[in-house]
């Protein structure tokens, strides 16, 4: 699945819309990373693959702006733990295993 994220400045975060639902991922802005907090994925698109292409798209942005990101999210944790591709991009001090 390919989603389109935009950002929201005003709620920080990451947002998907698909079918009238709104997914999204919650960060910090911080000097050395970006805290990637939380995923919310209305359950109506639980099981689509909507959370997973949306930290695939967020980490790409990321990535193509040369941040690091720490990974406080279990679920952006373990997407990336099981694509050790964005691994690199893991910010000092945060290990996802």
């Amino acid at each position: 699945m390919k989603v389109s994220v935009e950002k929201n400045l005003e709620r920080r975060r990451y947002e998907t819309e698909v079918n009238g639902y709104t997914a999204f991922i919650e960060y910090i802005k911080a000097k050395n990373a970006i805290y990637l907090t939380h995923t919310e994925v209305p359950v109506q698109l639980e099981g689509h693959g909507v959370g997973t292409a949306m930290v695939k798209e967020v980490l790409n942005r990321l990535k193509e702006e040369g941040d690091k990101v720490a990974p406080l999210c279990p679920f952006v944790a373990a997407f990336i733990k099981k694509n050790r591709e964005w691994v690199p991009m893991v910010a000092d001090g945060y290990n996802v295993g």
